[in-house]
């Protein structure tokens, strides 16, 4: 492949992150301006945090999450790579833009609890699009970050901290229901983020400890289409070596495997796990990664 070539795609794939990161922060937006927003609903991180002040003084949500993460970024500049956070920076400036230019929506429903589910649905797409697209919407992730580096925490207890303060913060200034909705609100976006980076159609990792590893391998190759991976181990008791059947399937053929397996070897032991995302041949391609 030609520099040329190498050039072109980089620029293409580069173009579909920018293009990812506006259309996230855009539908965040959306759902901050006509469901979290007019239903008093709070919100984790930096975005919380402005939910909170916007509460109390009637300041512009947008023109805050500017003004925190300026900081935040300063911070970041030798923390992470140049790259995610000039990616970052763009998260947050579209944020912020389309938080001034939707507030003027009007409300989907005035019902507490539809609002925070479906505000969680819908900012957990856009937050998804976002990090499938290599961004974010800066905030405490930097901060985390940081801590991370100086205390003995990880960098997802912190995140949670941090969140458990906004949400006591959240109680203490207003009302415990508040907070109670705004956790119902982040634990549906956390899920549907999963599920908008990862997909729907979890596939199967199965490992057959067998004495027949080649007939069952011919089968699985033969019915299912599938392509196996064979490897030598040992038994740590036994001392017995044996091989190792080792392939990846859709749900749908997990029972036939299993049937090809009992054929085989009525004694095998087979092992199965989920595999969120399979990339490969058979599965999905390297395009949108």
């Amino acid at each position: 492949m030609h520099w040329k070539q190498i050039k072109e795609i980089f620029s293409w794939q580069l173009l579909k992150h920018l293009l990812g990161i506006i259309l996230g922060a855009t539908i965040v937006s959306a759902s901050i301006n006509t469901l979290i927003i007019p239903n008093r609903i709070a919100d984790g991180g930096v975005t919380g945090i402005a939910i909170i002040l916007h509460y109390l003084f009637k300041w512009p949500v947008s023109w805050i999450v500017l003004v925190l993460n300026i900081p935040l970024f300063i911070v970041g500049l030798k923390l992470v790579g140049r790259r995610f956070l000039l990616l970052s920076v763009l998260g947050v400036a579209v944020l912020s833009l389309t938080l001034s230019m939707t507030t003027q929506l009007p409300p989907l429903t005035h019902d507490t609890l539809l609002a925070a589910i479906s505000g969680g649905v819908v900012s957990g797409i856009g937050m998804g699009i976002i990090f499938r697209s290599r961004g974010s919407l800066g905030g405490t992730d930097i901060l985390a970050v940081l801590f991370a580096r100086t205390t003995p925490f990880s960098v997802g207890q912190i995140l949670l901290g941090i969140d458990a303060v906004i949400f006591l913060m959240t109680a203490i200034l207003f009302k415990p229901e508040m907070a109670m909705y705004a956790m119902i609100y982040m634990f549906i976006a956390t899920r549907v983020v999963d599920l908008v980076q990862e997909g729907l159609s979890h596939s199967k990792s199965v490992m057959v400890v067998t004495s027949c590893p080649q007939e069952i391998a011919n089968e699985i190759m033969s019915k299912l289409e599938r392509g196996v991976t064979l490897f030598q181990a040992t038994g740590a008791f036994s001392g017995d070596s044996k091989q190792v059947v080792y392939c990846v399937i859709n749900r749908t053929e997990l029972s036939q495997l299993k049937e090809i397996v009992r054929e085989q070897d009525p004694v095998a032991f087979v092992a199965i796990s989920e595999v969120p995302e399979v990339v490969g041949e058979g599965f999905s391609s390297w395009k949108g990664h």
